[in-house]
């Protein structure tokens, strides 16, 4: 609004639930030349940083807030004399472009859109808004198509956010008990499971609030609803149609159910129920030794369940190599109830006093309070319509891609669980940027070295690139070099000794081929030997980086020296 004939007053735009939020600085002073979408001021609260852009051109009359201010939707910040005399909204400005706009936009085909975009996301998991923020900075006009009401996806939601604040919980109280052997004695604990969820749901709202304002910030349109493609330019959105020049499908993966378990029983849960923390129970069966299945058993272990893994491979954490596993393995066979490894579930019947399973082999039946199904994950490619794009899915529910991200129509692109490969939520940040980025004509491709994946167990186990397994499956030639965490220093002054940092290298090469590293903060440490691998670095180039002393990562450069035989914190080789 502005007075008749006077300058127009520039509110702060819907900035979602933020009220009283700081202004941090501001860009523009009375006099100051500005164009469309300018930014003017920047609002910071502990969600998010925004900009307020301005509306038009024109020329800053009176700038009526200063940093240290506080401003919610509404709050007017500037005047602007606009530019030829016009205001925003003036009637003579409406342009013909405009009024079709407002008559709906026509579709590839002749179909009337609702709405129209340069990109269209369908899913707003870390894959998914991040490939529609990269679009909007890169120009581009962008629609973010999500089912659910707050953005972030499982991963934000109901995945890797609760399941690390819970873990964080998990860790302390675990330390907790061990310092009990070294003088510093604490009593049991005491759990509130509402405060700990409400803790938890907080630190999940404080994240997806903040996708949400960044959203806004970037002028991303969202729409709320489940999203089907209905041509090779389409998409509907509930009563909504949504056309758009290129699509980058971002739709995520869902759990994997097993026949024969009684889903209906509220006591049987998956991932996403187990966060809830609905109640802990006194025993506890958690089908899947993998990952997800026991992140989720460290939590309900230091909470107070008897716990029970049981796993169809003859190993923990299938496809890791066994030395990184071992000292999990050793840590939890001495806490947990049981661990079953190659062993199936071979029924489960629902009665009053409990979840009677059967297993195979000479495992016996037991009971439980409740069962936690962790198996895997299935991408949610099969549900979209895809077929009226054009776009085949193969029998597993996945979208092949090429190394641009595309799908075999060429305006739609693929990222994340539903395009193949590691199921990581940082693996699909990567696709998304190659997605944009394509989109707006840059010449990029997906090839990153490693892809680093981390079990955030106590301890934790992570690793990149290749694995001993791998490199044997392959023939691929390798040497390994290990450094034992019963050398650092460090690690013994946080009661960690039973860690491990190996290297992979190559015979010919020396550069460094894969990583692997089992104990506290691992999933921190393999980060160094992500970026010695995507740079080319040979061993002798982490060896010789200097580390600081007495730290972790100090053992990714030991491990280093002892690919190159220079390594003096372990006992000398014999020489023959």
């Amino acid at each position: 609004m502005s007075p008749a004939g006077g300058p127009l007053e520039i509110p702060v735009p819907d900035i979602g639930d933020f009220t009283d939020v700081p202004v941090v600085e501001v860009l523009v002073s009375p006099g100051d030349e500005v164009e469309a979408e300018a930014p003017l001021i920047v609002l910071e609260s502990d969600k998010a940083s925004m900009e307020v852009p301005s509306p038009q051109a024109g020329t800053i009359a009176e700038v009526r807030v200063s940093v240290g201010d506080t401003v919610s939707q509404g709050t007017v910040i500037a005047t602007l004399e606009a530019a030829g005399g016009e205001a925003e909204g003036d009637e003579d400005a409406e342009t013909e472009g405009g009024e079709e706009a407002a008559g709906g936009e026509e579709a590839a085909g002749g179909e009337e859109a609702d709405v129209h975009a340069e990109v269209l996301v369908l899913g707003s998991g870390p894959g998914g808004y991040t490939a529609a923020f990269r679009a909007a900075d890169l120009g581009l006009d962008v629609v973010l198509v999500e089912r659910y009401p707050s953005l972030g996806g499982v991963c934000l939601n109901v995945g890797c956010i609760p399941s690390k604040a819970l873990l964080h919980v998990a860790k302390v109280i675990a330390e907790a008990e061990g310092t009990s052997e070294h003088g510093v004695s604490f009593g049991a604990p005491q759990i509130d499971l509402d405060a700990l969820r409400g803790w938890k749901d907080g630190v999940v709202e404080r994240l997806t609030g903040g996708v949400g304002g960044l959203a806004k910030q970037r002028r991303v349109q969202v729409l709320e609803g489940a999203g089907r493609f209905t041509g090779p330019h389409s998409l509907a959105v509930g009563e909504t149609t949504v056309t758009f020049d290129h699509a980058i499908i971002a739709a995520g993966s869902r759990n994997i159910e097993l026949p024969g378990i009684p889903y209906d029983d509220e006591r049987v849960m998956d991932s996403t129920d187990a966060l809830e923390l609905a109640e802990i129970p006194e025993r506890l069966l958690v089908i899947g030794g993998g990952i997800i299945g026991l992140e989720m058993a460290c939590v309900y272990d230091a909470l107070g369940a008897r716990v029970t893994v049981v796993e169809l491979a003859d190993q923990l954490i299938p496809g890791c190599d066994a030395d990184l596993v071992e000292p999990l393995r050793k840590r939890i066979a001495g806490r947990y109830a049981a661990i079953h490894l190659a062993t199936r579930v071979e029924s489960v019947e629902a009665r009053d006093d409990g979840l009677h399973v059967t297993f195979t082999g000479d495992v016996e039946d037991a009971a439980f309070d409740r069962i936690l199904v962790a198996v895997g994950r299935r991408p949610n490619g099969e549900d979209l319509g895809l077929d009226a794009a054009g776009i085949e899915v193969d029998e597993r529910g996945f979208v092949p891609v090429d190394d641009h991200q595309r799908t075999a129509v060429e305006h739609v692109f693929a990222i994340g669980d539903v395009a193949g490969g590691p199921m990581l939520a940082h693996k699909a940040t990567h696709e998304a940027k190659v997605a944009a980025e394509v989109i707006a004509g840059q010449n990029v491709v997906a090839d990153a070295r490693g892809i680093p994946a981390v079990a955030y167990t106590d301890p934790e186990v992570a690793w990149v690139g290749l694995t001993e397994l791998e490199a044997q499956q392959r023939g691929t030639p390798y040497e390994t070099a290990s450094f034992p965490w019963q050398a650092s220093g460090r690690a013994l002054s946080m009661q960690a000794p039973d860690g491990l940092t190996k290297l992979l290298v190559d015979p010919e090469t020396r550069r460094v081929i894969g990583a692997g590293i089992v104990g506290v903060n691992a999933g921190e440490l393999i980060a160094e030997a992500g970026l010695a691998l995507e740079m080319g670095a040979d061993a002798q180039d982490v060896g010789l980086t200097v580390h600081a002393h007495p730290t972790l990562s100090e053992t990714v450069a030991f491990a280093a020296e002892v690919a190159e035989g220079t390594v003096t914190d372990l006992p000398a080789r014999r020489r023959g």
